[in-house]
């Protein structure tokens, strides 16, 4: 990595390489502070006919140029740098997940402990895991061997066993995987990277179990004692092999390699690495997504811990299918406030299945896909909970009534009432009509209790800033606050549930022009305005059994950010249960659309 002097960086291009489409973005100093001033974008060239990357990052180059008026290409088709006069930029950096992205597959000798440890090192550096390779996944060796053979990784990363423990367990996984010759996705003469992060007495032993068709990385263990994981050396490999050898086998990439100022980034990695940083610079606990056509991405940073979890089969394109399938269409329709039967529910599938690619282009049709996205986020929010637990294995000190339960340890890192910051992005939440529906569809899924701060990313810019911050933390920083997030406001919602129309909380606002005070009920719901850049005070006092956080009946006082959206005080319970009835359901859900205002207006 070239170094940069970040007090000579005026002018910063960042590129995103997408599977389908490249995203370039320009960022000025204004006024002695970073702004993001331009944005362009053009179709990915990583498939044929072009198979040359760089095509694409030119044409998203050359939108931003023309938009900013100023001269970012050279004669020879690359990047003009450095920055002189109305020319050029003093700094270029690159994210991509063209060509599927970074695909991994792991290994670890317990599922539950070792496993689930390279899957979270995997994960976390921007990976789509494949498989999970494990002693105890149920499955023999020849059918793990053939599986190792049907997958085409772009690498492997092993783990297994504790610094000075047994070793045999961890070798025999890695002599499964060495016979089965698992082939790379790209480069005839490719040499299959393998990370080996576990017990480090293993590693001569591992290292005479593979031969030269593999090149062999020791890195030090994930898991070195069992109440602690390292994961930053192993994901910090996977980065650098990631640039050596997939990137390097892409087409194009070689060139946009050396174009760039840092090492390209898988584009989740990049994301986890804003958010991570925005979590440790204000000391907030920050809940991410991004909802694609295939997959959905969700991260998180509770009390310093990161996770990311990628949810391969939910989607609003490509998948739609997967999520109807597992969420069950009544799951769906009970989000409908419109008179729908199932049968016209699953017209509205079949012909999303047909057409992957297109929008809705009537209110019903965007109603159906908004319910779909509810159920989608809530099941990926529910997966990323599953994984994102404590350490496995851990012995932990227990109480009388914990003595017979065999789930002491691994439980969730994930408090929805310790979440400070829930920040949505993806085509279905950044380009719904209404800034209101965005933030009802985080709240409906995610669920957030207490006092809750929701914002989108702008134009899914979160990747650009990810890889910036390697290199110029302070502008990524500068340009995340005020160009990136759009503050939607903030979601009042204390936990506990009652018999509907029973008291729920009363509330009394001050500041930012509002004043107000007064009492909800279980299952309602109430926005009041409260704009960009305002903030508030409030007063909760729930319910006897109710917490807004701070205990059972226990009043709160806590600050309110204002944004597009304003606040919203839920009153509907959390757990958030709705009716069963399919009549009372749908009243319900009518009037909570009338309460957030969430039908577009009809063009003139």
């Amino acid at each position: 990595m070239k170094q940069i002097d970040p007090d000579s960086v005026n002018v910063i291009l960042a590129t995103d390489c997408g599977s389908t489409t490249t995203k370039a973005i320009l960022i000025r100093k204004v006024d002695g502070e970073y702004r993001q001033t331009h944005r362009g974008e053009a179709p990915t060239t990583v498939e044929e006919p072009a198979a040359d990357v760089t095509l694409g990052v030119v044409n998203a180059v050359a939108e931003v140029a023309e938009m900013a008026g100023r001269r970012l290409i050279d004669d020879a088709g690359r990047i003009l740098r450095p920055a002189s006069g109305g020319e050029g930029c003093d700094l270029y950096i690159s994210t991509s997940s063209a060509g599927g992205g970074l695909q991994m597959m792991v290994a670890g000798v317990v599922r539950e402990m070792t496993a689930a440890s390279a899957k979270r090192a995997a994960l976390g550096a921007g990976a789509i895991v494949m498989d999970v390779l494990a002693s105890n996944d149920r499955r023999l060796p020849h059918e793990q061997i053939h599986r190792i053979r049907e997958l085409r990784p772009d690498m492997v990363l092993i783990s297994g066993g504790t610094d000075g423990g047994t070793t045999r367990h961890v070798v025999q996984m890695a002599e499964l995987i060495a016979p089965a010759r698992p082939q790379p996705r790209f480069g005839a003469e490719y040499r299959m990277p393998v990370i080996f992060a576990g017990n480090r007495d293993a590693a001569p032993l591992v290292e005479q179990t593979f031969d030269e068709s593999v090149q062999l990385s020791i890195v030090p263990n994930l898991r070195p004692v069992l109440e602690r994981e390292n994961l930053g050396p192993a994901r910090d490999k996977i980065h650098d092999l990631f640039l050596e050898h997939v990137m390097a086998h892409a087409p194009g990439y070689d060139r946009l390699i050396r174009w760039t100022d840092a090492p390209i980034m898988p584009t989740p990695g990049a994301v986890g690495n804003i958010l991570q940083r925005i979590a440790q610079q204000q000391r907030i606990n920050v809940v991410g997504v991004d909802i694609g056509g295939a997959t959905t991405d969700v991260f998180s940073v509770f009390d310093g811990t990161f996770n990311r979890t990628v949810s391969a089969n939910l989607g609003m394109s490509y998948s739609i299918s997967n999520v109807c399938a597992e969420a069950t269409l009544p799951s769906i329709l009970r989000w409908v406030h419109l008179e729908m039967e199932e049968g016209e529910l699953r017209n509205h599938v079949k012909n999303k299945m047909i057409r992957p690619t297109t929008i809705p282009q009537t209110r019903e049709s965007l109603f159906f896909e908004q319910a779909v996205a509810r159920e989608a986020l809530r099941l990926a929010y529910d997966q990323h909970k599953q994984f994102a637990t404590t350490l496995k294995g851990v012995q932990q000190q227990r109480t009388v009534g914990d003595t017979f339960s065999q789930e002491a340890s691994g439980q969730t890192l994930v408090d929805n009432m310790k979440l400070d910051l829930l920040v949505g992005s993806g085509g279905v939440l950044s380009h719904a009509p209404l800034m209101q529906q965005t933030a009802a569809l985080l709240v409906d899924a995610f669920q957030p209790e207490g006092i809750t701060w929701l914002a989108k990313d702008s134009i899914f810019m979160m990747p650009h800033l990810g890889v910036l911050a390697q290199v110029h933390p302070e502008a990524a920083l500068q340009v995340f606050r005020r160009d990136c997030l759009i503050s939607l406001g903030t979601c009042v919602a204390p936990r506990g549930t009652g018999a509907w129309g029973s008291p729920a909380f009363r509330y009394a606002i001050s500041g930012g022009g509002l004043e107000e005070e007064g009492a909800l009920s279980f299952g309602e719901i109430k926005r009041l305005p409260l704009g960009l850049g305002a903030s508030a005070r409030i007063v909760v006092e729930p319910a006897r059994k109710v917490d807004a956080g701070a205990g059972p009946g226990r009043p709160l006082e806590g600050e309110l950010r204002g944004g597009t959206v304003g606040v919203l005080l839920d009153a509907r319970g959390r757990p958030l249960a709705l009716p069963d009835d399919r009549e009372a359901c749908r009243k319900a859900m009518a009037q909570w659309v009338r309460d957030l205002d969430l039908v577009p207006p009809v063009p003139a």
